[in-house]
C-alpha cells in the first residue's frame, strides 16, 4: 500500500471524521438505529472506534417490526450481541405497524413502509429519551441515496424530491454520517475488521421496486459512467442546498401572507399572480401543509390555488382533498378548517 492510499478502515473512518464535524456529534450521546444488518453494524463499530474524539457515548436501539418471524427474532439476538461486544448499551422496542393502518379510509391509510417507518422513528425516539441521547444515527449509504433519487425520479418527483435523503433531520436530531459512503466501501470496513451481520432476505425479493432497481442500476448506469454513484449522490446534495435555500425564502413570504383565524388559515394574496411560479407553488403546499393535506394534494390542486388566488372572484370556492375548502371572500383567502399538521399548522 502506497504512502497515499488508505486501507478501507481508514477511509470509512475518515468519511466518519468529517460527518462527526459537519453533523455535531461531537461530545453527543449517539444512539445507533441497529437492525443487526451490514451498514448499522460498520456504523455502531466506527463511531464506537472514534470515541472519545467522537461522539461522547454510544448505544443501540433495535426496532422488531414482528413481521418476519424467526428471522427478525434473530436480528434482535444479534443487534443485543453486537451490543456486548462493543460494550455499549441496547434498548430494543416491538412494534406493531399494522395498528397505524388498521381503522383508516384507503386514502388516509399510510402505505405499509409508511406505517412502518412511522413507528420505527417513534419506537427510536423512545429509546433515545430513555437514554438521554441527543442524536439518532440511521446507516444510509450512497447506494440508498442513489436508489431514493432513482425510484422518485421514475415515480414523478418535483425539485425537492431530487434532494433525496438528507444528512440530518430539520431539527438536527437525526443524522446519517454514512450516506456519502459507498456500501461497498462498508463491505470492506467490516471484512477489514472480522464483523458478522445478518442478510435480510427480502432484499432480494424482486416484490419490492426497490431490490428491482437495485440489481439492474449498476450495470446499467456504469455503461454510461463509471463513477454514476458519486455523479447521483453529488446532485442529490445541490440539489438539497437549493432546495433549504429556497425554504427560507418560502418560510418568510408565508410569515407574511399567512395567519391563523378560528380554526382556518387566512391568506394574503395580494400580488399572487406577480410571484415567480416556483414560489408561489410551494407557498400554495406550505398552506396546505398547515392544514395537515399536504400528503393528499397533487399538482393539479396545486395549480389550480395558484389561479384560485390570481383570480377567484368573491364568493366563489375550491373544493380539496381531506374536506379542506379554499374560500375567496370580501375580507381576503380563508383556506380550513385547518386540522393540526405538522407543528405551527392551525
Amino acid at each position: 500500500m502506497s504512502p497515499r492510499e488508505s486501507s478501507p478502515a481508514e477511509a470509512v473512518e475518515r468519511e466518519l471524521d468529517r460527518a462527526i464535524v459537519e453533523l455535531g456529534l461531537r461530545g453527543h450521546h449517539v444512539l445507533v438505529a441497529a437492525s443487526g444488518g451490514l451498514d448499522s453494524t460498520v456504523l455502531a463499530h466506527a463511531l464506537t472506534r472514534l470515541r472519545p474524539s467522537g461522539p461522547a457515548c454510544v448505544s443501540l436501539g433495535h426496532v422488531n417490526h414482528g413481521l418476519r418471524g424467526a428471522e427478525a427474532e434473530a436480528d434482535e439476538a444479534a443487534v443485543r450481541a453486537l451490543a456486548r461486544r462493543l460494550g455499549v448499551a441496547c434498548r430494543v422496542r416491538h412494534v406493531a405497524p399494522g395498528e397505524l393502518r388498521s381503522g383508516r379510509s384507503s386514502r388516509d391509510r399510510p402505505t405499509p413502509q409508511e406505517a412502518a417507518r412511522t413507528v420505527r422513528y417513534g419506537a427510536l425516539r423512545e429509546m433515545a429519551h430513555e437514554l438521554r441521547a441527543s442524536r439518532l444515527a440511521t446507516a444510509h449509504h450512497a447506494d440508498d441515496q442513489a436508489e431514493t433519487v432513482m425510484l422518485r425520479l421514475l415515480r414523478g418527483t418535483g425539485p425537492d424530491g431530487l434532494g433525496g435523503i438528507p444528512e440530518r433531520s430539520e431539527d438536527g436530531f437525526i443524522v446519517r454520517p454514512l450516506l456519502r459512503l459507498p456500501r461497498a466501501a462498508l463491505e470492506a470496513y467490516a471484512r477489514h475488521h472480522g464483523l458478522d451481520w445478518r442478510e435480510d432476505a427480502s432484499n432480494e425479493s424482486p416484490a419490492y421496486a426497490r431490490n428491482r432497481l437495485r440489481r439492474e442500476l449498476p450495470s446499467f448506469a456504469r455503461g454510461f459512467n463509471p463513477q454514476w454513484l458519486r455523479a447521483i449522490v453529488e446532485m442529490a446534495e445541490a440539489q438539497r442546498r437549493d432546495s433549504e435555500w429556497i425554504a427560507g425564502r418560502v418560510a418568510a413570504e408565508a410569515e407574511c401572507r399567512f395567519s391563523v383565524e378560528d380554526g382556518w388559515l387566512r391568506i394574503d394574496a395580494k400580488d399572487f399572480r406577480a410571484l415567480p411560479e416556483a414560489l408561489s407553488r410551494r407557498l400554495a403546499r406550505e398552506a396546505l401543509a398547515r392544514c395537515g393535506v399536504a400528503r393528499l394534494v397533487t399538482r393539479v390542486h396545486l395549480e389550480r390555488i395558484q389561479e384560485f388566488l390570481g383570480s377567484a372572484r368573491v364568493g366563489t370556492r375550491l373544493e380539496l382533498p381531506g374536506g379542506i375548502r379554499l374560500l375567496r371572500e370580501h375580507a381576503g383567502f380563508r383556506l380550513g378548517p385547518c386540522s393540526g399538521g405538522r407543528q405551527g399548522a392551525c
